[in-house]
């Protein structure tokens, strides 16, 4: 199942064309993403028996929005990857690495971003959707509480983000627009595998991020059972997992995000994000 959202609607997308939930469920679910998601085992349920007629409309990918518009958790976690540690000078961590991203940053696959004064980073990043309430979940059991995944972007300001000591990770990556997400929430049955994607990012056509998922320390099904372990994970929670070697503060010379850059984010199996940077908003 790819679920998405169009219009501030849910729906369902096969091929090229799409179903609208809450019209095709004649109202039984709902059309917002959010409430969707509290339903999400109805969800699956009915949609395992939706007609092929029922996909009647076309879907510009441009209109696709966030398929999680407004989480109430977003978790990230820090040099997840052992490459991306190195070029950060350090060990891979024993524990996840957590911090937050404040979900007013949360935005849709296909977004502008104005610049704040700074230096803004990129980290390309799957992201684990939860899809219901889970407290104290086993790693085994730890898939069954993931609704699908998306593919992140985990914009970074490294000024604001490493000032002081402690540092401001959380600040540092909450400005407006610095959580791109989407196109498409994806469940994991379709994908030949979950824990392997490969996993890319683009600077104006230069791959300048590439690895696949089966490289991070910490997998979703980890992941998930150790933040579970401590907070209750609400339907709609988001997890960006960590981003590969690549990131443009540890280049030489350092780079960064300037007015006029394209940033593509992929995943395959999933699809990609696309981000265009203006200066700083008058």
């Amino acid at each position: 199942m790819r679920l998405a959202v169009v219009a501030d609607r849910a729906v369902l997308l096969r091929g090229g064309r799409a179903a609208d939930v809450a019209t095709a469920s004649k109202h039984r679910l709902p059309s917002d993403p959010m409430a969707l998601l509290e339903k999400w085992p109805a969800l699956r349920d009915w949609a395992a028996g939706l007609p092929e007629d029922a996909y009647d409309m076309a879907v510009d990918p441009a209109a696709l929005q966030a398929p999680v518009p407004r989480p109430r958790q977003v978790f990230a976690v820090a040099l997840n990857y052992p490459p991306h540690a190195a070029e950060a000078g350090f060990t891979p961590p024993e524990e996840p690495l957590v911090f937050t991203k404040f979900p007013t940053c949360v935005t849709g696959p296909r977004t502008t971003v104005a610049l704040p004064p700074g230096k803004v980073d990129w980290e390309v990043e799957l992201v684990a959707v939860i899809g219901r309430e889970t407290h104290g979940v086993s790693q085994e059991q730890a898939w069954n509480a993931v609704a699908g995944l998306t593919v992140g972007q985990d914009l970074s300001e490294r000024v604001s983000q490493l000032q002081g000591k402690p540092a401001q990770f959380s600040l540092g990556k909450s400005f407006p627009g610095f959580g791109p997400t989407g196109p498409v929430l994806v469940t994991p049955d379709e994908l030949d595998d979950p824990d392997d994607l490969e996993i890319t990012g683009f600077l104006n056509g230069e791959a300048v991020q590439h690895d696949r998922t089966k490289s991070m320390i910490f997998p979703v099904p980890d992941l998930v059972a150790r933040l579970s372990a401590v907070v209750r994970l609400l339907p709609g929670d988001l997890i960006f997992t960590g981003t590969p070697a690549g990131v443009g503060n540890r280049r030489t010379p350092p780079r960064y995000l300037t007015e006029g850059d394209e940033l593509v984010s992929r995943i395959g199996g999933i699809g990609e994000l696309r981000q265009y940077f203006t200066g700083p908003a008058a």
